[in-house]
């Protein structure tokens, strides 16, 4: 097929695709689906189905998937690039944000009511999620235990941990029969081989040196292939290490560009350029953009290897029973995790009528589906500058 065709597509849900995984997913269907045929309606749901059970970034899996099923390799990496490119460039030049307004002699309170915008896309995130996942009382009790473990324990490891246990707890509880059911596979090991080795390596040049270009890519790759789910679930993630833990960005400073990029088309995962570049912003120009780029490479490439490895043998793997079973109870903890969130998040943020009236209008606005996101951003700027 004509690789430029369907890249000028896959640019087209790139500028069109606001919101988190299931609003790009509507997007897919209209524009890959309905209008071009690329694949039908019954494969797309399942290669959602694959992404949801995979950690990274979803949607991007998802695209990523459709690019290999109709170019091979090549054709899901440039997918990839098409789609990811464009919205990181652009929270890598806002990574830059808070020395423009220093250089310009203009206070950053022009930015406070993002900060308390942010938050109630959060909530909201949580709300919807929530309802999803909470399907009976084990589901329920799950999202509880993540919230109230990751609310008390805020190191980085326990966040993979609660995953895993929900997995478990669900596939232990399980009444199904056969659920281990023996399939032959033969996927091409290689791009877990690769997968591995970037992460060892990420690992060992993260622990024995000090440079934070390192440090970044072993921190943002490690979110790629541990979290479950869409750019809301990774937020807990990113504001335990970077904000509480290594402190190389302030809690303002996070929630502004997490509220930045829900005014931006493309994947959520994309806010960790701005973060990238934030924590670097203190060793040049040239540091900072580098910083930038490698976690925004870093937060999506184990996702890529993933599909690579696993998408060839998905007709196979998608007969165990057990993996979409351990999918109900890793969600329903993802839902708790990013529950807590919100409370931690408004917590640091703090509790001053004008933040709780800016997160209270948000998620009203975001409940009624009225408003568009982009909207709501440039709303909280324009409140920051004339309020």
């Amino acid at each position: 097929m004509k690789y430029g065709s369907f890249l000028k597509d896959v640019f087209i849900c790139s500028l069109g695709a606001y919101g988190g995984p299931e609003a790009h997913f509507s997007v897919f269907l209209d524009q890959m689906v309905v209008k071009k045929k690329y694949l039908t309606e019954e494969e797309l749901v399942e290669l959602v189905a694959l992404c949801s059970i995979l950690p990274g970034p979803t949607s991007t899996q998802a695209l990523v998937s459709i690019g290999y099923k109709n170019g091979g390799p090549l054709l899901g990496f440039l997918t990839m690039i098409v789609w990811a490119l464009p919205v990181l460039m652009v929270m890598t030049a806002l990574s830059f944000l808070y020395q423009f307004l220093s250089f310009q002699g203009i206070s950053s309170g022009v930015l406070r009511f993002i900060g308390p915008m942010a938050v109630g896309f959060i909530i909201v995130a949580a709300f919807r999620i929530g309802r999803k996942v909470v399907k009976d009382i084990p589901t329920g009790a799950l999202m509880l235990f993540g919230a109230v473990t990751t609310f008390f324990i805020r190191a980085p490891w326990i966040f993979p941990v609660v995953l895993l246990i929900g997995g478990a707890v669900t596939i232990f509880l399980s009444r199904e029969k056969g659920i281990w059911n023996k399939i032959k596979l033969a996927p091409p090991w290689g791009y877990l081989f690769v997968f591995a080795v970037i992460a060892v390596l990420a690992i060992v040049l993260a622990t024995v040196t000090d440079i934070r270009m390192f440090q970044l890519f072993e921190s943002f790759y490690r979110y790629g292939y541990l979290v479950f789910g869409g750019g809301q679930v990774i937020v807990p993630v990113m504001h335990s290490e970077l904000v509480e833990v290594r402190q190389y960005i302030t809690n303002e400073e996070f929630l502004t560009g997490y509220g930045l990029v829900q005014g931006l088309p493309g994947p959520m995962f994309s806010f960790t350029a701005y973060a990238g570049g934030m924590a670097a912003r203190d060793s040049g120009i040239f540091v900072q953009i580098m910083s930038a780029a490698v976690s925004g490479i870093g937060i999506f490439l184990p996702g890529v290897l993933l599909i690579y490895f696993v998408y060839p043998v998905w007709e196979e793997l998608k007969q165990i029973k057990a993996v979409k079973i351990s999918l109900t109870g890793i969600n329903a903890v993802a839902g708790g995790l990013i529950a807590v969130a919100a409370v931690i998040l408004m917590k640091a943020s703090g509790f001053q009528i004008e933040n709780l009236i800016v997160t209270a209008v948000s998620v009203a606005l975001l409940m009624s589906r009225k408003v568009p996101a982009p909207l709501i951003v440039v709303a909280a700027i324009l409140g920051g500058v004339f309020v």
